[in-house]
């Protein structure tokens, strides 16, 4: 959810007004028929009847992906129903969807007044859906970053501003009003990539202000139910051309350098955290100026370095990534050439890379369009239409890689021969292997013991 792209429609903000009068009182009589999940639309206090809550939360949940502005809860009810059953005949994906913000309104627009319609909606898509739900406690209503009450302002500037100090423990008791609605929501990410905490006068993040809402939150949460799992610190693991002044000595590679302050960020974070069930991190394989160095698929190396160096850090929490980027967004970047097999193999080459690197949650960020078919990058069609919620390739990679590394996936060795063939990227499990050629061509190579021809770009798996 962070700053990859923002022109893109992918990672358009949500601009919607609450919840007319006339939806609000059909969403209040809904509520008292039991219909919707929660309780009173207006009240924030119901809640109480699980929705097969889980007695003992994981703290990885696996491979999943994130709800943007527009998803398949809304759009033709022949779509949005195709969608739901595609991925809970997949045994469900792990779901993340903002608070406010990426299709979810002001969730409380007046201290002590709440309007969770659209949160409702969403989280009630995850559920039909079989999947988990998991919630990511950004972004705050107006009132608390200097707003006006009752207004909601969904600029980007606005949207991305932080609760001022003296309102963090407002926005820690709307994190607690969202746990007691949702009580099967037991996975809370902690704000998103430290929106509105940069420090202009000391030139980096206000890690000191990021971690005292964290702090504030995280005992809120586990004052409502001890087992709801809670992560940060969200970070944007940015990297930079490894001259910058600000690029990190210690974490480098031939993919860059991630950027000091970041780390320093994170450590601070990491020292003064009140506790945590899961670290969150967020990031591209390319550098803060679109570069993929030294080529887009030795760039994903990138996430593999990041990730080692966080569970060295962190005791070896689990790890999750909100979202991870191997496509450069910006124009002229190269990427609007890309075939769609070029595309499912960096991809692949992604996830291959966030596993080897100890990774045990990540979220793809779904670019799902309104309307129209041609949505490079989707894991659907748009279901703006009746004929949408059609399952793309990319849904096909991610959806089968949750099934053959699910969390706790004991990764094995794998040969790949001739030694001249460096180009192909293997994971393998005990009974799956992954194999991508990363040439736009074909080649032959031995894996696994077994000799096989691979197309151009070609994501291929194996049975062991």
């Amino acid at each position: 959810m962070g700053r990859h792209g923002w022109g893109s429609g992918a990672r358009r903000w949500r601009l919607t007004a609450l919840l007319g009068a006339g939806a609000a009182v059909l969403a209040l009589a809904l509520t008292l028929l039991g219909a919707l999940p929660g309780g009173g639309a207006g009240t924030g206090r119901a809640g109480d009847r699980a929705h097969g809550t889980p007695a003992h939360p994981r703290p990885s949940v696996g491979w999943g992906f994130t709800h943007t502005q527009y998803s398949a809860d809304q759009g033709g009810g022949a779509a949005t129903e195709r969608v739901e059953r595609l991925l809970a005949g997949d045994g469900g994906l792990p779901q993340d969807q903002a608070l406010m913000g990426w299709g979810a309104d002001n969730p409380e627009p007046v201290k002590g007044r709440y309007d969770f319609g659209a949160l409702d909606r969403r989280i009630g898509f995850v559920r039909r859906s079989g999947g988990t739900p998991v919630i990511t406690l950004c972004c705050s209503p107006d009132w608390m970053k200097g707003g006006r009450a009752g207004a909601t302002d969904w600029s980007r500037a606005a949207l991305e501003t932080a609760p001022t100090p003296d309102h963090y423990r407002d926005f820690a008791d709307l994190a607690a009003a969202v746990a007691r609605r949702y009580p099967d929501v037991r996975h809370f990410l902690v704000w998103n990539e430290f929106k509105g905490f940069w420090n202009d006068a000391k030139g980096r993040w206000d890690h000191e202000g990021y971690t005292r809402l964290y702090n504030l939150v995280y005992r809120a949460l586990k004052k409502v139910d001890r087992r709801i799992m809670v992560g940060g610190p969200y970070l944007v693991m940015d990297s930079l051309d490894p001259g910058d002044r600000n690029a990190s000595a210690a974490l480098r590679g031939p993919w860059g350098a991630v950027d000091q302050r970041v780390l320093d960020a994170f450590g601070y974070w990491n020292t003064h955290k009140a506790g945590a069930d899961f670290t969150v991190v967020d990031g591209s394989s390319y550098t803060n100026d679109g570069r993929t160095l030294p080529d887009e698929f030795a760039a994903t190396d990138k996430l593999t370095a990041v990730s080692e160096w966080v569970r060295r850090r962190t005791r070896d929490l689990p790890l999750w990534w909100a979202e991870y980027y191997v496509e450069p967004a910006g124009p002229g970047d190269g990427r609007e050439g890309w075939s769609e097999e070029h595309r499912l193999a960096v991809h692949a080459a992604g996830l291959i890379a966030l596993a080897k690197g100890g990774t045990g949650s990540a979220f793809y960020w779904n670019p799902e369009r309104k309307q129209g078919t041609a949505c490079p990058g989707c894991l659907w069609t748009p279901t703006g239409t009746a004929g949408g919620g059609r399952p793309l390739p990319l849904y096909g990679l991610l959806s089968r890689f949750g099934r053959a590394f699910p969390p706790g996936t004991r990764y094995r060795g794998v040969s790949v021969a001739p030694d001249d063939v460096p180009d192909v990227r293997v994971l393998a499990s005990g009974r799956t292997v992954l194999v991508v050629n990363t040439l736009d061509r074909a080649i032959n190579a031995r894996v696994d013991g077994r000799r096989i021809g691979l197309r151009a770009y070609e994501v291929r798996w194996l049975d062991r």
